[in-house]
């Protein structure tokens, strides 16, 4: 298995990994109950956010700790959920890649989710920076 090189790496992983999500007993309720998620959309925005935290690519516009804020104020997402999460997309990138930047995605994964379920578990309404993850918003135009 060849590492992980290009967005469309990421992309593969994503759409890879949410075929996983949308049919799992103990995650697999957030993508179909609670939110609706039009994947045609969803998909390249997460492999944009994936792009540019493996890659560098500064493409990905969003605030991914907002989304997930307002997710778990309609269903708490546990410490359990994240587990569940960081597994599945761990078993998806082993299936698929692997080398170094495959290794720096799982780790890298880990850390956004445990940060961000400490900040949801303490109440915290946002986070600034997540430790390890690049924060990258264009300005609006005037």
């Amino acid at each position: 298995m060849r590492d992980i090189e290009t967005r469309e790496d990421l992309h593969h992983i994503v759409k890879a990994f949410y075929s996983e999500l949308l049919t799992d007993p103990i995650i697999g309720f957030f993508f179909t109950d609670i939110v609706t998620l039009d994947l045609d959309q969803h998909i390249p925005k997460i492999a944009d956010f994936w792009a540019f935290q493996m890659l560098g690519e500064k493409i990905y516009q969003g605030n991914v700790f907002e989304v997930h804020r307002q997710l778990h104020l309609k269903a708490a997402l546990t410490e359990d959920h994240f587990h569940r999460w960081v597994f599945l997309l761990h078993k998806t990138i082993n299936g698929l890649h692997a080398g170094p930047v495959a290794e720096a995605m799982k780790l890298k994964a880990a850390m956004i989710a445990n940060k961000m379920q400490q900040a949801l578990a303490n109440g915290i309404n946002s986070i600034e920076i997540l430790e390890g993850v690049q924060i990258y918003s264009i300005a609006p135009s005037d």
